[in-house]
């Protein structure tokens, strides 16, 4: 269950789009959704405006958020809104264990200029948030929700684990299938020279029959898959594409070694590449272990 989604605003049309799908998710969960304007401490933006002193970006950020709630009224979803000074990933991740989110709601792309939530920006966030991070691509087509299909990539790691765990409530209440995939990235090192790729498919077949069997368990559709593409990213881009895929929910961190396939790099490769919504799922130490 969703009762708290966090979505950092900056009134541009990427902002805008992921506004939209978090009110989407906030509705059918009758959630509140906490609008956050990050007015970013990196600029000068204190200047006099008659006799008075003030802060011209926490004064636009205010509107931006008022701007935001008035949208969410409309769809009757209620709201809390906060404008923060800082720099944007730490302010956002910040605030949204602050307001103990269960969701964190944001585009890989912003406005250029002032507050800017550009794909490096968007990463970092992922990189430092304790909630899971929700993650739209601006350009794309519509975003579908509810969603119909699920992918969680896995590795057998308990980051993987952990993810898989956060796709199942989302796809039960959905009644969606959750596809469990297990790439075998034959571009890593020695895989084909020192590692032969038909033993790591092997091992591929047990994760993901392990990871089906947690989603059945769940009393929920699943269906596995093992693919080989020269790159973890690559295959999961490839595998979303063929099989019309809604959402794509992956740990920030997997098992190091031979069979890594959920490093923090990956998740960040599939937020820029993956051409549906990417739910990066952050592991404790007890995910890791």
């Amino acid at each position: 269950m969703v009762d708290r989604i966090c979505v950092p605003t900056d009134d541009s049309d990427a902002a805008a789009a992921a506004l939209d799908h978090a009110l989407a998710v906030a509705a059918d969960h009758g959630a509140t959704v906490h609008l956050l304007h990050v007015a970013d401490t990196t600029r000068d933006s204190v200047t006099r405006i008659g006799g008075d002193v003030v802060d011209v970006l926490e004064r636009e950020g205010e509107s931006i958020v008022a701007d935001a709630a008035a949208r969410a009224a409309d769809r009757g979803v209620e709201t809390e809104t906060a404008v923060r000074q800082g720099g944007v990933p730490e302010t956002v991740a910040a605030y949204a264990a602050e307001a103990d989110a269960d969701l964190l709601v944001m585009s890989t792309r912003g406005r250029q200029g002032v507050e800017r939530l550009v794909g490096s920006t968007t990463e970092r966030v992922v990189r430092q948030s304790s909630v899971p991070v929700l993650t739209l691509r601006p350009g794309d087509d519509e975003t579908a929700y509810p969603y119909e299909d699920v992918v969680v990539p896995t590795d057998g790691s308990g980051a993987a684990t952990a993810a898989l765990d956060r796709a199942i409530p989302i796809a039960e209440r959905a009644g969606a299938t959750v596809h469990v995939l297990s790439v075998v990235a034959t571009g890593g090192i020695g895989v084909g020279d020192y590692v032969d790729a038909d033993v790591l498919a092997e091992y591929a077949d047990d994760e993901v029959a392990e990871g089906v069997e947690r989603v059945e368990a769940a009393g929920v559709a699943a269906v596995g898959a093992v693919e080989v593409a020269p790159s973890a990213p690559r295959g999961i881009r490839a595998y979303v594409e063929e099989h019309g895929v809604d959402l794509v929910a992956m740990g920030t961190h997997g098992r190091t070694g031979v069979s890594r396939y959920l490093l923090g790099s990956v998740a960040e490769r599939a937020l820029r590449t993956v051409p549906v919504p990417v739910l990066t799922v952050p592991a404790t130490e007890a995910d890791e272990e």
